[in-house]
């Protein structure tokens, strides 16, 4: 028997007989489907505007408390400028925003040099045939060829150790020997013209004034297509942490704002890299700089708030139908994704409680909220203070996008707004170079694997291939200085089955990195580079010469004058170890402008590793040469 409760037959007897009287509230209503067609059920069709009420009422939107919504808001903002900046501990220079931050702080020279060895001839063939088209017109058709033989690109010698970088590997041989002799080195001769010489000197147009403005032109032109820093020693690299540091400061109440980065090497700079110094009281000038006018400035303007709206925000009201653009109920949170879970519970509880003050700023400014007032559709006003004040280091602060300040001695915070003068998105090549840095708890030392390395071309090898074909070189070479002359014994055997070996070797692109005592200190402790001997077959011994590296992060000092010895930070290269690597990288600023320039990056790497690396051994005795 089927139960009345359940199952009404006659809704209308049991209504006028009040059969089953009783109070009810429904938190689920479900309809009964008498038909397989759910086409008009789709149509939502609406025939009871009071349904609609009543379906408010249900789900509470009627429900009202005393506070009401602002309608209006005066606030007053205090805003300056960045006017100068200081890559790391180097000359403070005037900021300007002819580039984007990231391209003047990331910035450094183009390896046209390595040693001896003339290094990027893709860069220095364009601005050689950018200097013929410049003279192609208004010139004798035979000065093209005058400058070609004054700047050739001179075809190395296969038996010459000193082009050993070129000629061991067969793709950098085949590209040197199509253009040598054929085409122009044009950065030898912007050399030329940066040493103050004439650009007619040497051909038959000797003393031509056009020129030496085509010279002129022709500098402005490579300096405008590649950014560099003017000054070699004037960039943000520290090569002793592999890391950018540099500092920015604006004026700021009668004093100034300093804020510096000490640890970027992220690839995209934004606010949170930066920390106010509160010890620096300003970034010193030299006395002839002249810097822009005073950029603080205050002003109070008053607006109607708005809703805050985003893609995927819940509807508030019922029976609106929502788009699919962020699907809330897709999020699949684990137990430990505390970050997540509030940002669900922000978008769909929270949503329509934020309201908008829009003000408008321009790029390189510091904002800081002198004050708030809001007042309501009631006439309330209500004075807004900062949900960040208190003291910087305070646990239970609230604040975002706000600049941390740098100690733990109570410093009050700070809760102005940067808006740095930078790019969202930036075109980056394939890395030029590449250096892993690994620890060897066996060996006790560090190596930088050179996973990648630049060609005089100016494209990347493998290293593990360029060092075999480099090494295979240096044999070749030795081999064919022994000559026929010299009678190598035959092969003896030994009578021991064993034999002492003082230590092995390991590829010629592993670089050592081996623990030092600082200057002056028993217990802190730096990395030095150090170098592998190249041991060659039937080498005479004691000639075995160092191997010095071949990517310019690992070169560092090894091009000066005289050469300087490399130390890294030990705590710079952790358990994990890093991955470090330099490409091209471009982008287009603000007033169209395109702008280049060579930097670096660092990453976490993946662990430590065993270079194989042996002393005092023991091994079983082979046949060998002696």
């Amino acid at each position: 028997m089927m139960n009345n409760y359940i199952a009404i037959n006659n809704m209308t007897e049991v209504l006028q007989q009040k059969l089953l009287p009783s109070i009810t509230l429904w938190n689920r209503l479900e309809a009964r489907p008498r038909t397989d067609d759910f086409d008009r059920a789709l149509k939502a069709e609406v025939r009871d505007p009071l349904w609609m009420l009543t379906k408010q009422w249900q789900l509470g939107e009627f429900r009202g408390d005393d506070a009401g919504s602002p309608a209006f808001a005066k606030i007053q903002m205090a805003t300056t400028r960045l006017t100068k900046y200081q890559a790391d501990s180097k000359q403070v220079q005037t900021y300007d925003e002819d580039v984007p931050l990231e391209a003047k702080v990331e910035q450094k020279k183009i390896p046209f040099k390595s040693g001896a060895q003339d290094m990027s001839l893709d860069i220095r063939l364009m601005m050689g045939r950018h200097w013929l088209k410049l003279i192609k017109t208004d010139f004798p058709a035979g000065l093209r060829d005058e400058y070609i033989l004054l700047y050739k690109i001179l075809l190395p010698d296969p038996d010459d150790k000193n082009f050993a970088s070129i000629v061991a590997h067969r793709e950098a041989w085949q590209q040197v020997a199509a253009v040598a002799g054929r085409s122009m080195d044009g950065y030898v001769f912007y050399a030329h013209l940066k040493k103050g010489n004439s650009a007619s000197e040497g051909t038959s147009q000797l003393g031509d004034v056009d020129l030496d403005a085509l010279g002129e032109k022709f500098i402005k032109w490579f300096e405008n297509f590649f950014l560099q820093p003017i000054d070699d020693d004037n960039n943000a690299w520290l090569p002793s942490r592999m890391e950018y540091q540099f500092a920015v400061s604006a004026p700021d109440e009668g004093g100034e704002k300093v804020m510096v980065a000490d640890e970027y090497y992220h690839g995209h700079l934004d606010w949170y890299n930066l920390d106010i110094d509160p010890l620096a009281t300003a970034l010193e000038t030299e006395p002839d700089v002249v810097l822009p006018p005073d950029p603080q400035n205050r002003k109070t303007n008053s607006f109607f708030p708005v809703n805050i709206s985003f893609d995927g925000m819940p509807h508030t009201r019922w029976w609106r139908f929502e788009d699919s653009n962020t699907n809330f109920g897709d999020i699949n949170p684990d137990t430990t994704d505390l970050n997540k879970l509030l940002f669900i519970e922000f978008g769909l509880i929270y949503a329509n409680d934020w309201f908008l003050v829009p003000f408008t700023l321009p790029a390189g400014s510091i904002a800081n909220v002198k004050g708030l007032s809001v007042t309501n559709v009631f006439g309330e006003k209500t004075w807004v203070e900062p949900a960040g004040k208190g003291l910087d280091d305070a646990w239970k602060r609230w604040n975002m996008y706000a600049l941390n300040t740098k100690g733990n001695q109570r410093e009050p915070a700070d809760n102005s707004l940067l808006i740095l003068p930078t790019v969202e998105k930036i075109l980056e090549g394939k890395p030029l170079e590449e250096v892993l840095f690994i620890r060897d708890e066996v060996a006790n030392m560090v190596w930088a694997i050179e996973k990648k390395i630049p060609l005089p071309t100016g494209s990347g090898k493998h290293g593990g291939e360029a060092a075999f074909e480099l090494h295979k070189f240096y044999q070749k070479i030795l081999n064919k200085e022994i000559g026929d002359g010299i009678v190598i014994p035959d092969d003896i055997e030994f009578k021991a089955n064993i034999r002492y070996q003082i230590m092995n070797t390991v590829p010629e692109n592993w670089i050592p990195f081996i623990p030092v005592h600082v200057d002056g200190s028993s217990r802190e402790v730096q990395l030095q580079r150090a170098s592998m001997p190249r041991i060659l077959e039937n080498d005479a011994p004691g000639n075995a010469q160092k191997i010095k590296p071949r990517t310019q992060l690992v070169r560092e000092g090894l091009e000066k004058d005289p050469v300087e010895a490399y130390f890294i930070h030990e705590e710079e290269i952790p358990r994990a170890g890093i991955r470090a690597y330099q490409t091209f990288q471009r982008t287009r600023w603000y007033d169209g402008k395109v702008v280049n320039w060579f930097g670096a990056r660092k990453q976490t790497g993946r662990g430590e590793g065993h270079s194989g690396l042996a002393f005092d051994q023991i091994i079983p005795t082979a046949k060998r040469r002696v």
